[in-house]
């Protein structure tokens, strides 16, 4: 039996009640209406009945103004990456990725590399860590666990269609983180850890340090605070050591899945739509997003004849880091050059600040920047 075939097995139960967002709307819609009616019966009194007629109009006015309110009350902040300005470092390929690196996973030989130094919000990529620290601890698959209060506290800002008293056992939970980048799930992952939610920060710094992630740091299990940074010369490192475990491996690229949530079945589906793309072979992946990092994503993968790892941070406009990936995929295709004679192999710890180097394959690259932490403050569903 496959791993993920004993994960979606194990079975679970559920007492959380659902949800009825399409409620929350309607109650919108109730308050403004009445506020045009005094006003509508003042200018009757005024005008004589003739002008009665215009109130409706006035009112879908009112409730059409209010309407653009909300929406302008939304403003999307620009990511640390573009704060500082990496998105204008140039590359052949023109990719929209502030960040980008790939890297041949048995030999470290790097075939592309724009700031691969850079320390940025890594968003939901710190997913694989929390994962990589459940897995390594050993902790039982089929022991479930229960959504609290805490849980949605923790997560608050992002959405989650798993309500408080959802019971699920911890491997639909590591799944559920994995493919479909549910905050709550990993929240719990966390919390449920032997010792806490500290002690188990704690664990995903030492084993990143364990890795040579020297530029890396986690302050939670989720990646909705823009605290959690790292470098794609990091996560290189945090990729090779999930795709290790095969169980990480495929609930990351699992397609969909159905758990119980109260009364029904909930489906989710993997947030990375490459993984249904028959022109990919992903071994492993993770995808990101809260304003602060831009589009992120990570894979293992095997393209060109070789197993490579790829990352992506930074990535401006919600497909782009799709559209980068691809881009990459068929420039390896028909590169007419062998990547490893114009490309550096990564150190075996990677250097704060590296002196430039004529081998790197594309340029400039950015020296790495050490940026200031700050809330997470999500313009979209972060991932």
């Amino acid at each position: 039996m496959s791993v993920l075939a004993f994960v979606l097995g194990a079975g679970s139960g559920a007492q959380a009640q659902s949800n009825t967002g399409a409620k929350n709307g309607k109650a919108t819609s109730s308050k403004s209406a009445p506020a045009a009616k005094p006003a509508a019966k003042a200018q009757a009194g005024k005008q004589g009945p003739a002008r009665v007629a215009k109130a409706p109009v006035r009112k879908a006015k009112v409730a059409s103004a209010s309407r653009k309110r909300v929406v302008r009350a939304e403003p999307v902040s620009a990511s640390f990456g573009h704060q500082f300005g990496l998105q204008k470092a140039e590359d052949a390929l023109d990719l929209k990725s502030s960040v980008a690196l790939v890297v041949d996973q048995d030999t470290d030989e790097v075939l592309f590399s724009k700031n691969p130094e850079a320390v940025l919000p890594i968003a939901s990529i710190t997913k694989l860590m929390t994962a990589l620290v459940v897995t390594e601890a050993a902790l039982p698959l089929d022991e479930m666990l229960v959504v609290t209060q805490d849980d949605v506290d923790a997560t608050a800002g992002s959405t989650s269609r798993l309500r408080v008293a959802t019971q699920l056992n911890r491997g639909e939970m590591l799944h559920l983180a994995l493919m479909a980048s549910e905050n709550r799930a990993a929240h719990v992952l966390g919390r449920t850890y032997p010792g806490g939610i500290r002690t188990f920060v704690a664990a995903m710094n030492a084993k990143a340090q364990l890795l040579g992630m020297s530029g890396t740091r986690f302050v939670e299990p989720t990646g909705l605070s823009s605290d959690n940074q790292s470098s794609a010369a990091d996560l290189t490192r945090l990729v090779r050591a999930a795709s290790a475990h095969p169980v990480i491996a495929d609930l990351s690229t699992s397609l969909e899945a159905s758990v119980p949530v109260g009364s029904r079945q909930v489906q989710f589906r993997n947030t990375n739509g490459l993984v249904r793309n028959p022109e990919w072979e992903i071994g492993l992946q993770k995808t990101g997003y809260i304003a602060a990092a831009g589009r992120c994503l990570v894979m293992q993968t095997q393209l060109a004849g070789r197993k490579l790892i790829m990352v992506l941070l930074d990535s401006a406009g919600k497909y782009s880091r799709m559209g980068d990936a691809e881009r990459i995929r068929k420039w390896l295709a028909s590169a007419p050059f062998v990547p490893s004679a114009v490309a550096a192999p990564l150190p075996a710890r990677p250097a704060l600040a590296p002196a430039p180097t004529e081998k790197t394959l594309l340029g400039p690259s950015v020296s790495p920047v050490s940026l200031p932490g700050a809330p997470a403050v999500p313009a979209d569903q972060p991932r």
